[in-house]
């Protein structure tokens, strides 16, 4: 069986390759604005009520989202698995999804970026296919192909040359916070490949809702300690605006929305696969970065991203349209 019959034999008669790519270019715009969203966040609020916060909100804005959305058409396939109940199978597997990529991603990506940089904490996040490769071929989900690990090794160079004039230098970013960083982009990882054996299983708004659900009642103890700290002394009176609708924006768009996607996303690409399209994020964080936090571009960053986009494009080349 070759690479591009491994990607579609489960759902032949699947949305076409511009309907992907568009999915996919939304999702990553989401997660690269993410970044920017998270340091305005964490400008005035500390990091763990930043991470906690994002994640119980996520939670929260998936429950009348989930009971709407689950009624119409457009998600039909959530109303027949509402219709059909859920059993401790199905609650251990939203559970333990959740807690990986919801809790452990999410909860690190912003105690990890209260620590480092935008541009570095990208590169971070972007080194994820590697791990996912790895988990998937582990696993038999995925083999092994010269394909994958060309596009990932042509795209990891992408991503050290672009991080090579800020990340790595004398000033770089503390270890603490790259390591958190990493712990994220792992834990991702996990729910990637874990989420692909049970794509087929459920639909993207079941499952991304249970997901979240799962990840608000683990961090209920941290968001009320967090909570409670802040109304003590009033501080939450000085934190302005621009903060707390970052936090919302992270809560509803990068994580509630951008997951629905990505789940659906996994029902038509392998996990590797889809997981290599994180290699955009540095390109469009740096982009946005620039834009929006005023930072300077410079020629190595246009030599990495080009590399970057070369990697991803290889492994999207050996799709069957």
């Amino acid at each position: 069986m070759n690479e591009a019959s491994e990607v579609t034999s489960d759902h032949p008669r699947g949305p076409g390759r511009s309907t992907i790519a568009l999915a996919v270019l939304v999702v990553v715009f989401l997660w690269a604005l993410n970044f920017i969203a998270g340091k305005i966040a964490l400008r005035n609020l500390p990091a763990p009520a930043v991470a906690s916060f994002r994640v119980f909100l996520g939670g929260l804005a998936m429950l009348p989202a989930y009971l709407v959305l689950s009624r119409t058409a457009a998600f039909a396939d959530a109303l027949k698995t509402r219709a059909r109940g859920f059993n401790a199978r199905d609650l251990w597997t939203f559970f333990y999804l959740g807690f990986f990529g919801v809790v452990i991603n999410q909860m690190s990506f912003a105690l990890g970026l209260s620590h480092t940089a935008v541009s570095h904490g990208a590169v971070i996040v972007g080194m994820a296919p590697v791990y996912t490769l790895a988990l998937a071929v582990v696993f038999r989900i995925e083999k092994a192909t010269w394909r994958k690990f060309t596009g990932i090794a042509l795209a990891f160079a992408g991503i050290a040359v672009l991080a090579s004039e800020n990340g790595m230098t004398t000033r770089s970013p503390s270890l603490e916070g790259d390591a958190v960083m990493m712990t994220g982009a792992i834990g991702f990882a996990v729910y990637s490949v874990l989420g692909k054996r049970v794509a087929a299983r459920y639909d993207a708004l079941t499952m991304t809702a249970f997901n979240h659900f799962t990840g608000a009642i683990v961090v209920l103890p941290i968001v009320l300690y967090q909570a409670h700290a802040l109304l003590t002394d009033a501080r939450w009176r000085r934190i302005p605006w621009q903060s707390w609708t970052s936090v919302i924006y992270m809560a509803v768009f990068s994580s509630a929305v951008a997951y629905v996607l990505y789940f659906w996303l996994l029902k038509y690409l392998q996990a590797s696969q889809l997981a290599a399209f994180t290699y955009l994020l540095p390109v469009v964080a740096t982009i946005l970065g620039i834009i929006w936090l005023g930072e300077r571009g410079s020629l190595m960053q246009i030599v990495g991203g080009a590399l970057a986009l070369a990697g991803v494009y290889w492994i999207e080349s050996g799709r069957q349209t």
